[in-house]
């Protein structure tokens, strides 16, 4: 059943957005907050989404994300669900020979008064999202719903669904994630990898407070994330090589969390599993081009990384910013907002950040994800030697707080 009955006449809007993910509802909420008419289709009834059992994952906002929704009107309904991070501890570990002396630490105090992001639950960021897509009128959420063609050989778009609706529009915005049908259709290659890790991710609560302290141990088998959540809870992001995270994942609950305390540590004392285990084969994916006729990618839909700097999330949203930005500059123009010369500045804008941010963390997992001792000595002596350069620290502080760049407006703050 639609969120809002549209009718079963055909309807035409500004903008269609495919995917009613994360990414796709904050870009319908910015469009439809500057006023256009927008359409988001999802295959995907709302509930399902927003179920407890559907993604157990969490993600880190970066501060020029968490702008983002602020500009939107959505923060008030995330604000309750955020843990601040204020300080970053990385190194290497091992399992069984503990953490490496050597270390890279931030502190958020040395940037500034703000924390460097939040730790929220996927889950709360889609109550929140469908909670203000509800009290926008212009916003249409289609679900769940299919596409089954989307003609984009003329003026306009025309999207005609399953049950035989049609939907118009000047531009197709395609969020539908990393096996996107809409990049397929466009014939739009990607350039792909498929790691062998998968993440296991499941949150535990601790007996200590975690004082907004987000650690990254990079074990052998890949980097192991704990990542400060409300209520004395912690999300764990372990990547793990295939094998050995299938045997992980087969444990009962109890050997399991043994595993887990091996690599937790015990510096926030006793620790028990909250909610059950999920699992994520991990892979990397850039679209060879982020626009085609009246067709924009964002978010998956046009790169996946490895979640090892945790970064994916907010790479959407700065594409949303961009988007919204191009878009809302091009109609106060009386420019095309579907037109070559606006989704060509969209493109421009996004794909150098997004491609040295997918390079970086390639980099990162091939250098971090083994057990080679040269390599380790290496590693760790480069953590303490940035750590030892405050400078530096303090330009990479920036950039895992998303305020590094040609921002959009959104992200610094700024309304559309």
């Amino acid at each position: 059943m639609d969120m809002k009955d549209p009718g079963s006449s055909g309807e035409r809007h500004d903008v269609l957005i495919v995917g009613a993910g994360m990414v796709g509802l904050t870009a319908g909420c910015a469009l439809a907050g500057a006023g256009f008419s927008v359409a988001v289709i999802d295959k995907q009834a709302p509930d399902e989404s927003l179920s407890p059992a559907y993604d157990g994952r969490a993600s880190a906002i970066a501060q020029g994300s968490a702008q983002v929704f602020r500009g939107i009107g959505v923060w008030d309904r995330l604000d309750h669900a955020a843990e601040p991070i204020l300080d970053i501890r990385v190194a290497d570990g091992h399992p069984h020979r503990g953490v490496s002396p050597l270390f890279l630490h931030y502190d958020h105090r040395d940037v500034g008064d703000a924390p460097f992001g939040y730790i929220i639950e996927n889950r709360e960021i889609r109550h929140a999202l469908a909670a203000q897509a509800r009290t926008l009128p212009s916003l249409t959420v289609y679900a769940p719903e299919s596409i089954e063609r989307l003609d984009r050989n003329g003026y306009p778009v025309v999207a005609s669904l399953e049950d035989g609706r049609r939907i118009s529009a000047d531009l197709a915005i395609a969020a539908d994630g990393r096996f996107s049908r809409m990049r397929e259709w466009a014939g739009i290659r990607t350039s792909q990898l498929r790691y062998d890790q998968v993440s296991i991710v499941c949150t535990v609560h601790h007996a200590r407070g975690h004082d907004g302290v987000a650690v990254e141990l990079f074990l052998p088998g890949g980097p192991f994330a704990m990542l400060p959540m409300t209520e004395d809870r912690s999300n764990v992001v372990w990547s793990e090589r295939t094998a050995l995270a299938g045997r992980y994942l087969a444990l009962d609950d109890q050997a399991f969390l043994e595993e887990l305390r091996l690599r937790f540590g015990d510096w926030l004392g006793e620790i028990t599993l909250v909610g059950p285990r999920f699992s994520y084969p991990l892979g990397l994916l850039h679209a060879a081009s982020y626009v085609d006729d009246r067709l924009i990618l964002a978010g998956d839909a046009a790169h996946a990384i490895h979640p090892i700097a945790g970064q994916g999330l907010n790479l959407g949203l700065r594409d949303v910013a961009a988007l919204a930005e191009v878009l809302v500059d091009a109609r106060r123009l009386g420019l095309d907002v579907g037109g070559a010369a606006t989704l060509a500045r969209y493109e421009r804008w996004r794909r150098f950040d997004n491609a040295m941010l997918a390079a970086v963390t390639d980099g990162l997992n091939r250098l971090f994800s083994n057990d080679i001792a040269p390599v380790r000595l290496v590693r760790d002596v480069g953590l303490a030697a940035v750590d030892r350069l405050p400078p530096v620290k303090r330009f990479l502080m920036r950039h895992a707080m998303g305020l590094v760049g040609d921002l959009p407006r959104l992200v610094r703050g700024e309304p559309l």
